[in-house]
């Protein structure tokens, strides 16, 4: 007869399992099976989606409607030399500490609902987009999140009720120009030197300097094919980041209009794509508020943090961009988190799972209490 497991270690083989079984975005088909593999032990209703992975499951009763979002999608990375699907993020944990949640409070009598959200590709930033187009916030009026933090923003035993995610844009550009040969330059219209002055012209973007923010380039392929042949042609790519959204657009306005003066000056074509926009936090007071007395409930106030800033980023927050009038935030769990997350080697400590579970189970009954 099989040993009865603990409520941590239920916890810690969810977690486990997802660890060992990454899929990137827009393909986590094994994991979707495997949340509702459990959700069908736990006897908690669900649905799939036609079109994309992830689900959504429901407990409770009534018409009001409070949430909680877990990104489920690793990131695609070199680990060990190895091209592979890696869960350096966290979203392991998310899951499974959402899955913790679900478990105390399914069985508490409800006066509204409690709506679990297992959300698909949050790391190419389109995954809330989906959910909200399939309606799985429509009558939500409280929407929780949870992550864990690195150690230089939260240690292990500290929560905070909110974090403040910045904003990030990303860009893909080409140039197109002249190849020449390298005896020859004046026949050519050489991509390099495009490609220096769009790194002087996005070191000479000057904001406010009380403004968070940063653009660089982080991809740049220009190859004539030889040593003596000078490119005309070139691929790069810009990262993009500010803590307020209305920065991020400023930002991307100067960056477009950079691009015109340096093809009028070179005489070449840029192209650009801008993709995968996420907006910086939009915090609600009254969600946050629910978390901070939630934390000193769970854990005592001891182990409340303040609301914390991050350069991070989260589509998360396309929530409360695309419904103003959803209450949101997003719970930081503090968890020795070193060396960073993506960082392919990334590790934590895993007792920060229970802590994570424990608040979000009081910030959801609570919420429902409301």
């Amino acid at each position: 007869m099989g040993q009865v497991k603990t409520y941590e270690e239920v916890i810690y083989g969810w977690f486990e399992h997802f660890h060992d079984n990454p899929e990137v975005s827009w393909k986590e088909i094994e994991t979707t099976k495997k949340i509702a593999s459990i959700l069908d032990e736990l006897k908690v209703p669900y649905k799939f989606f036609s079109d994309v992975t992830g689900l959504v499951a429901e407990i409770g009763l009534g018409e009001e409607v409070i949430a909680v979002r877990a990104d489920i999608d690793a990131l695609w990375q070199k680990v060990d030399g190895v091209m592979r699907a890696n869960h350096s993020c966290g979203h392991d944990a998310n899951i499974s500490m959402v899955l913790g949640a679900l478990i105390q409070l399914k069985e508490l009598p409800l006066k509204k609902r409690i709506r679990f959200i297992f959300q698909p590709a949050e790391e190419t930033g389109g995954g809330a987009i989906e959910m909200v187009k399939h309606g799985v916030i429509d009558d939500v009026s409280y929407l929780f999140g949870v992550h864990l933090r690195p150690i230089e923003e939260l240690p292990l035993g500290k929560v905070t009720p909110a974090i403040h995610h910045g904003a990030a844009l990303f860009l893909n550009g080409t140039i197109v120009g002249v190849d020449a040969h390298g005896a020859r330059p004046h026949q050519g219209k050489n991509a390099i030197d495009v490609i220096f002055a769009i790194q002087q012209m996005l070191k000479n973007i000057y904001i406010n300097p009380f403004e968070i923010y940063s653009a660089k380039l982080t991809k740049i392929v220009a190859d004539g094919g030889s040593i003596n042949i000078i490119p005309g042609s070139a691929a790069f790519s810009i990262d993009v980041r500010a803590q307020k959204n209305s920065v991020l657009e400023e930002l991307q306005k100067r960056i477009n209009e950079g691009f015109k003066t340096i093809m009028d000056m070179f005489g070449v074509e840029i192209s650009c794509d801008w993709v995968d926009k996420t907006p910086g936090a939009e915090v609600s007071e009254e969600a946050m508020k629910i978390a901070k007395e939630s934390i000193i409930e769970a854990l005592g106030i001891e182990c409340l943090e303040k609301p914390i800033s991050t350069p991070g980023s989260d589509d998360f927050h396309y929530y409360t961009i695309l419904r103003p009038n959803l209450k949101a935030a997003m719970i930081g769990i503090g968890a020795d988190l070193t060396p960073g997350l993506h960082h392919p080697k990334m590790t934590f400590n895993k007792e920060a799972l229970i802590t994570g579970a424990k608040v979000l189970t009081t910030t959801l009954r609570n919420a429902v209490n409301e």
